[in-house]
């Protein structure tokens, strides 16, 4: 079964962060770590590929960190996934050692029409939304 990597999962919730900063604020890797408990090395390692990707910008320094490049809203969560994991068909090529039928193959180009629509429609802002919306409902024992 495909699955999304850790590292995917955790650029998804450090993006969402990130989103939930005042506009043009900066956070430290230092920071982040911290609150999510996670190694700034591995931690380092997903940001610089957001940054590859044009999704978050760093600055160096003692005011520096990171944020995010454009409007939260313009972000969807399909393209910070791919940023980590690359292309996220369910299903990888055959290279002509495969039989196949055009049921078969329609039924996996159709699943992963569904899974990229589904996270190209999902914005930053919406989770963001979700994440406001449940403060108010948690509670301990």
């Amino acid at each position: 079964m495909y699955k999304i990597s850790t590292r995917g999962q955790y650029a998804l919730l450090i993006m969402t962060e990130l989103a939930e900063l005042p506009e043009g604020k900066f956070i430290s890797l230092k920071l982040l770590s911290h609150r999510h408990n996670l190694s700034v090395k591995y931690l380092e390692q997903i940001l610089i590929q957001l940054s590859k990707a044009g999704l978050v910008n760093g600055v160096r320094g003692s005011n520096g960190g990171y944020r995010l490049a454009k409007k939260t809203e313009e972000y969807t969560t399909g393209e910070i996934l791919r940023a980590l994991e690359g292309d996220l068909s369910p299903v990888g090529e055959s290279h002509g050692n495969v039989i196949s039928n055009v049921g078969n193959d329609d039924y996996w180009k159709d699943f992963e029409t569904v899974i990229n629509d589904y996270v190209d429609s999902v914005t930053l802002e919406k989770l963001v939304e979700k994440n406001r919306s449940d403060i108010g409902e948690m509670y301990y024992i």
